[in-house]
């Protein structure tokens, strides 16, 4: 399958609700806007009820909406049917037909447009293949792993050439070791294919691995979009900072600021900081992620003592009562310089360059 002439997509002002009935409407979706570029890769990631799938129904076709527009490659495909959009959309349950052979599951929406036999075997060869799939046409579903049925759905989106592919939660039925394996295929294939998508999830995780942008959403809103480096290490709202990773959130006051540094005091810990934004008001937080914090030797940086250990097989998590404040470190469980138990006393520090500063606001009280 070679590389399509990818499409730019935009959403404009979208908003989308459900009757409650007696003329009482629930919003999912405000005022929703968002840009693709052709053949970029963008993750919509957020909690449970948060209106990202939502969005990708509508964009499929699936849902209808009260307002806003919808635009693939400068056309709007608002009110054009689902079976009209040239969109490939991709379920999380894999709606495949088990009585189906996964030639015949692959060929199933060429045959409602009435292609030609021969054109229909050599475009389902050629989706299957895509997905390294091509010797599997006879088989049933139920004859294929997880991870293999993932696939074929792939290339059921895949077939009908779509300027726009959509990923509903696609990977949450496989076990972990397969999601990584089969996150990595579907993102080479994007790449090599160059189709635009959309992919939509609740592991940070895949959005992270996955993404040339992600957009963080909040009931209905993006609350941050941006490359997944930016949206980890400089969130916009303790909502991101919290719900993509772990994150220590110190109240901090500034104390003074000049040339893009701030200086802070932290839990009795002055600190240089990169300073966001000139116009921060005083009192703040400091978020710093837990890989950030240094664990040290008892009499250096501020006296901890540690309350908790979790051993996370990569690296092991410890939480440290400084004072009032429980602080979350993590560090590598191969090769640690010595070992760390509850209830042993440590100093705690900060790689001061990668603290990010935030306004308090309500969110943080």
């Amino acid at each position: 399958m070679q590389k399509t002439s990818a499409k730019a997509l935009a959403i404009r002002n979208l908003d989308k609700s459900y009757s409650l009935g007696g003329g009482r409407r629930l919003p999912v979706v405000t005022d929703f806007n968002l840009d693709l570029a052709p053949g970029e890769f963008v993750t919509l990631l957020g909690p449970s009820g948060c209106g990202k799938t939502t969005v990708l129904r509508t964009l499929a076709g699936l849902e209808d909406f009260e307002t806003g527009e919808i635009l693939l490659d400068q056309r709007s495909i608002a009110r054009l049917p689902a079976h009209h959009r040239r969109i490939g959309l991709v379920f999380q349950n894999y709606a495949l037909f088990p009585h189906m052979t996964v030639f015949e599951n692959v060929a199933y929406s060429l045959r409602l447009r009435r292609v030609a036999q021969e054109t229909v075997r050599s475009e389902v060869a050629t989706a299957l293949a895509a997905v390294g799939l091509e010797d599997y046409g006879p088989r049933l579903p139920g004859q294929l792993s997880g991870g293999q049925q993932q696939r074929v759905a792939v290339a059921r989106a895949l077939v009908m050439h779509p300027d726009l592919l959509l990923f509903d939660e696609p990977l949450s039925n496989l076990d972990a070791k397969l999601r990584v394996q089969v996150r990595s295929e579907l993102r080479r294939l994007q790449r090599r294919l160059g189709t635009t998508a959309l992919f939509v999830t609740h592991d940070q995780d895949e959005a992270m691995s996955l993404s040339d942008r992600i957009a963080v959403m909040k009931s209905g809103r993006i609350e941050q979009i941006g490359p997944p480096e930016e949206i980890y290490a400089r969130p916009a709202t303790l909502f991101v900072a919290q719900f993509v990773g772990r994150v220590n959130a110190l109240p901090a006051t500034i104390t003074s600021a000049a040339n893009g540094q701030a200086q802070i005091e932290t839990l009795g810990m002055a600190a240089r900081v990169p300073l966001p934004a000139p116009d921060l008001p005083k009192e703040v937080l400091a978020l710093v992620r837990p890989e950030a914090v240094t664990l040290q030797q008892p009499g250096q940086g501020l006296a901890g003592k540690v309350e908790e250990v979790e051993y996370l097989g990569d690296q092991t998590e410890y939480r440290v009562r400084v004072g009032d404040t429980l602080v979350t470190a993590t560090r590598s469980a191969l090769g640690e310089p010595w070992k760390i138990r509850e209830g042993d006393a440590v100093g705690i520090g900060f790689k001061q360059d990668t603290i990010h500063l935030l306004a308090r606001s309500a969110e943080a009280a």
